[in-house]
């Protein structure tokens, strides 16, 4: 369904950038991760029209999440950029990640860089992993079945609301200037 093609090197690059950027390994976690670059792919893809990355996401009990997050973080780990520990938090196990060298983020604009670094600061400053799992629980995510892909122009949709009174006298006025 995703018509963009997945950079694997640069989703592995934005990756590392985010673990590194989470100085406090507390503060991101795999939920939180999995956030992180949904916001960044989506909301670039609404701006630019394409994701930064080309990954595919899809639906999972906390919201949407890369289709290769495992594959992507256990390549960092192996090549030793990237440490996962597992910690207790409140009677949860916990994926935490350590940056263990600096990211080479070369192949990102500073467009994107800013856009990563906002979705950084409102993901894992400003939520904890369930307040930001809630947050992703719109109405793209409960229109998918479990795993399927959501694809990044769902985006679109997410904005939709119920119509009030206000939008409907627009629309009447709008009507009625056009008769």
């Amino acid at each position: 369904m995703n018509t963009m093609r997945l950079d694997f090197n640069k989703l592995k690059a934005l990756v590392h950038y985010v673990c590194h950027k989470a100085t406090n390994p507390a503060d991101l976690g795999a939920v939180k991760l999995n956030k992180v670059l949904w916001y960044a792919d989506s909301i670039n893809y609404l701006v630019t029209g394409a994701s930064i990355t080309g990954e595919t996401y899809v639906k999972r009990q906390h919201g949407p999440v890369p289709k290769h997050i495992l594959t992507v973080v256990d390549a960092l780990i192996e090549d030793g950029k990237v440490a996962r520990g597992k910690v207790n938090h409140f009677g949860f196990m916990k994926n935490e990640y350590i940056s263990l060298d600096d990211p080479d983020i070369t192949g990102f604009t500073a467009d994107e860089i800013a856009l990563i670094d906002a979705a950084f600061e409102h993901v894992c400053m400003n939520h904890t992993a369930r307040s930001v799992s809630e947050e992703t629980h719109d109405i793209i995510w409960k229109v998918a079945d479990m795993g399927e892909e959501i694809p990044l122009a769902a985006v679109f949709a997410s904005s939709v609301s119920e119509l009030d009174e206000t939008d409907l006298a627009w629309a009447e006025e709008q009507l009625a200037i056009a008769a």
